[in-house]
């Protein structure tokens, strides 16, 4: 476990855990884990990396994501969101592994969080700057492009809570040809509608094939 900081760390060195600091200054783990919580008037995070950080760095992360049948744009915004937030991850995908440690081309990730994850579960409407095809597109800043603090929403039913975070670089974003945002500021058209995906299985039995 490790402080989470301000800007958030994603990426800390093992100096930086809890553990370590707190053998270094000869308190318990535990008595240090909640001096850090009670940071930033009680609202500061401590960063628990579940999986794939287990030597302190991305190794796996990198090499899961270079398998070019790795699908970047899939993500879980929706579940779990008390303790985690994945709906973040295409921004950390543009910020750190493309701009800061460029390990891949902007125009790669671009690619593969658009057109192919859009092709992947066959939304083949979308995906690329066409004609005919759906007018989807996000008008970006690179190098501005980060996250904020996260913070805690108590908006769903019954008051339950959700880990939320705001984001920078997003100049513009674009729904079926409608200016929906312009720097994070939600304009008044929000024409988006949610998309039904035909049941594969069912598919496969309109042609016999199941």
């Amino acid at each position: 476990m490790y402080r989470f900081g301000s800007p958030p760390n994603y990426d800390p060195n093992i100096e930086d855990s809890i553990e370590y600091m707190a053998k270094n200054n000869g308190r318990t783990p535990e008595d240090l884990a909640y001096d850090i919580m009670l940071e930033n008037n009680g609202n500061n995070f401590i960063y628990a990396p579940l999986v794939n950080f287990v030597d302190n760095n991305f190794d796996v992360c990198y090499e899961m994501l270079s398998d070019p049948n790795t699908i970047m744009g899939l993500g879980d915004g929706g579940a779990h969101v008390g303790f985690i937030l994945d709906a973040g991850y295409p921004t950390w995908l543009l910020s750190y592994w493309t701009r800061d440690k460029k390990l891949f081309s902007l125009e790669d990730s671009i690619r593969r969080l658009t057109s192919d994850t859009a092709s992947a579960i066959g939304l083949y409407d979308r995906g690329a700057i066409m004609e005919g095809l759906k007018a989807d597109i996000n008008i970006l800043d690179i190098e501005n492009i980060g996250s904020s603090d996260p913070y805690m929403l108590k908006d769903l039913p019954a008051g339950g809570s959700r880990l939320m975070q705001n984001t920078s670089g997003y100049l513009a974003n674009i729904v079926s040809g409608k200016i929906t945002y312009v720097k994070g500021k939600k304009e008044n058209v929000l024409p988006g509608k949610l998309v039904k995906l035909i049941n594969i299985q069912e598919k496969f039995k309109e042609k016999d094939l199941v």
